[in-house]
This record gives C-alpha cells, sequence and structure tokens, in this order.
C-alpha cells in the first residue's frame, strides 16, 4: 500500500493537541490531557471521564514534579476541581502508572487495572539498582550490543522504575477480559492486548464510536515490542501479532481512537492492517539478512531501515532481540554462541 493511499486512510479529526496543563474535549464527557515526557517522545496523552459527581482518569504520566504541577492546573482548570473517584490503568509502564500512587493518596482513588499491571507496577518499584545486575549484562552480550556501549553502560546507574513511579498502596479492583465499565456516561468493554505490555486494556465504547487503546494502538508509530532478561525466551512478538489480529476484528472506519501517543485518529481497520503489516516486513527482511550468521546487534538495517542513535540503542536492541526470538520459535532460524556470549542466528538451510 502506498503511502498516500495509507494516508488518505488515516484521518485525525483535531488538528491541535492541548498544551501541557490544558485539555481538549474529545467528546462529551470526555477530556483529552496531554503531559511532558524528558525523552525524545515528549509527551503521554491521559484522559478524564465525566461521571457526574467525579472524574475517571485513565493514565497518569510520569512521577515528576513538572507532571505534578501540569495535572494540578487541569484539576483546577479544565475538571473544575470535581473529585477524581477513579483510576484506570492501561498497562504498567511508568509513563502510564507512573503518579497513580500520588493519585491514591492525594485524592483517595480507586484503582483499577489488570492484575499484571497492578503486580509488575507494584513490585518493579522494589527493584532498584545502582549498576546493571549480572543477568542484565549476560543478556546485552547474548544480543550481541556493541563494546562500546556496552562497557559504558555497564558502569552507569540504569534507570528504576522506581525513578518515575511512585510505590502503589496495597490493594486495586480488578480489570480482565470482556468486563464492561460505566465511564462517562457510556458502557466500555474491556479487551486486552499483548506484545507491548503483557495484559494491556483496551476500552471500546459500546454507546459511541470511542476507543481508548494506551500504546496498544498508535496513530503513527509502532509501539516497541521488545524482549528483556526478566524473560529472555518470551515470544511477545507472537503475542503483539494474536492481539492486532483479534481487535481488527472490532475495527470500524468510524472509530475514534484515543491513543496514549500522539493524535486521536479515525481509520481504525487501516492502522491495524498497517501494524501487522509493520513486524511481517521486518521478520521478511530479517529472514533475508540472515542468510549470513549474525547477533541481533548487528541487525539494525533490516528492522528499522535507519540509523540508530545511542538514545534509542536500548530499545532497538530489546526489539531486534524480540524479532529474532520469534524466529527462533517458529523453527526457521538456528542458534549457537560466539566466544563472547553472543547468540549467532542464522536462517536454517
Amino acid at each position: 500500500m502506498s503511502g498516500a493511499a495509507a494516508r488518505q486512510g488515516i484521518g485525525y479529526p483535531i488538528e491541535e493537541p492541548p498544551a501541557f496543563g490544558a485539555a481538549v474535549p474529545i467528546a462529551e464527557g470526555v477530556l483529552w490531557i496531554r503531559l511532558s515526557l524528558p525523552m525524545a517522545l515528549d509527551h503521554v496523552n491521559v484522559y478524564a471521564l465525566d461521571d457526574g459527581d467525579g472524574w475517571t482518569v485513565i493514565d497518569t504520566g510520569l512521577d515528576t514534579r513538572r507532571t505534578r504541577g501540569q495535572w494540578q492546573a487541569v484539576l483546577e482548570g479544565p475538571m473544575a476541581g470535581k473529585p477524581v473517584r477513579r483510576l484506570v490503568l492501561t498497562h504498567y509502564h511508568p509513563d502510564h502508572v507512573g503518579l497513580a500512587a500520588w493519585f491514591q493518596q492525594e485524592h483517595g482513588v480507586e484503582l483499577l487495572a489488570t492484575r499484571t499491571t497492578y503486580l509488575y507496577a507494584r513490585m518493579l518499584t522494589l527493584d532498584v539498582q545502582e549498576r546493571p545486575t549480572d543477568e542484565q549484562l549476560a543478556f546485552w552480550r547474548s544480543a550481541g550490543m556493541d563494546k562500546a556501549i556496552y562497557e559504558a553502560r555497564k558502569a552507569e546507574r540504569p534507570f528504576n522504575f522506581a525513578d518515575g513511579v511512585g510505590v502503589l498502596r496495597l490493594g486495586y479492583r480488578r480489570i480482565r477480559q470482556d468486563d464492561v465499565l460505566t465511564m462517562g456516561g457510556r458502557r466500555w468493554a474491556v479487551h486486552i492486548g499483548h506484545g507491548h505490555a503483557p495484559e494491556h486494556a483496551t476500552f471500546w465504547s459500546l454507546d459511541d464510536d470511542l476507543v481508548i487503546a494506551g500504546d496498544q494502538i498508535i496513530s503513527s508509530i509502532s509501539p516497541n515490542i521488545g524482549l528483556y532478561p526478566t524473560e529472555p525466551e518470551a515470544d511477545p512478538v507472537a503475542e503483539w501479532d494474536e492481539s492486532c489480529r483479534r481487535l481488527a476484528a472490532l475495527a470500524r472506519p468510524e472509530h475514534l481512537v484515543l491513543a496514549g501517543h500522539k493524535r486521536p485518529f479515525t481509520g481504525l481497520p487501516l492502522r491495524m492492517r498497517q501494524l501487522i503489516e509493520n513486524h511481517e516486513g521486518a521478520l521478511r527482511r530479517l529472514r533475508r539478512h540472515l542468510a549470513e550468521p549474525r547477533t541481533a546487534g548487528e541487525c539494525f538495517a533490516p528492522m528499522f531501515k535507519r540509523e540508530i542513535g545511542p538514545s534509542e540503542y536500548g530499545l532497538a536492541l530489546a526489539e531486534t532481540m524480540a524479532h529474532v526470538v520469534h524466529l527462533w520459535h517458529r523453527g526457521e532460524v538456528t542458534r549457537r554462541r560466539r566466544e563472547d556470549g553472543a547468540w549467532l542466528w542464522q536462517l536454517k538451510g
């Protein structure tokens, strides 16, 4: 499909995003709020749904002084000082769950999340490391990380989950596949996705055309599908593909998708095909590239078709590992250890 055709199929009904600390009405009783992030992807989208006597908030942003200030401006301004009674989390990543503990402490919210989201978010705040663990270092070596980057990161303090996420209180309300929640005067069916994050919740309105998608479905970027030392032989690419195909069956052109990043958009059936095809294309290029034995760190060119800078390197390596391990699970490639600990992957004869 040509780029022109793709652009014609994806629509952006709202041209300008809200300023940090402001909000834009999306539909009756639904506010789009944008919060800042200290990274190349400089924002996260969260949403507030008006329940009449209070608000339900979807995701929170990172736990920083700046983000708390932006929330205060929204709470006192567009949200009119009405209490936040519920907080619903799409998934456990820091930019989405960072201020959940603050909302619990300052606003007394009821917390709703999938079991994996709650347990990961609570567990990872306890895992504080001053240097990369032996397991992390071994994983980087197995991926064939660039030697200079490896030596630099080996000596650095890594980003710890607790650096941007408060410790959640004990207790939450579990949400799961096929639940129906009432938020903002609408009934929302819960559909769970995997791949970008385990047990990622998305919410599909049964009363109009709104979809709250978190990072499972984004308009113009493909969410990172990475492999990590927590579960070094997992297959998130297979989980992602299954999720996309299942969610694609729900998609209608008129759906307005409220994602965790970028702008709300229409054209969801096309976007679901693009998300599937993006990884299928990467796998085709990888197969050709692996005619010769290579490490994951030597596969950036076919995976991304562009240069990968130092700030992107870690996520790129995790995503490349996810794809070569997926081909290994499918029985399409073999692997053997190099003397330095790196896996060499090669397409079967």
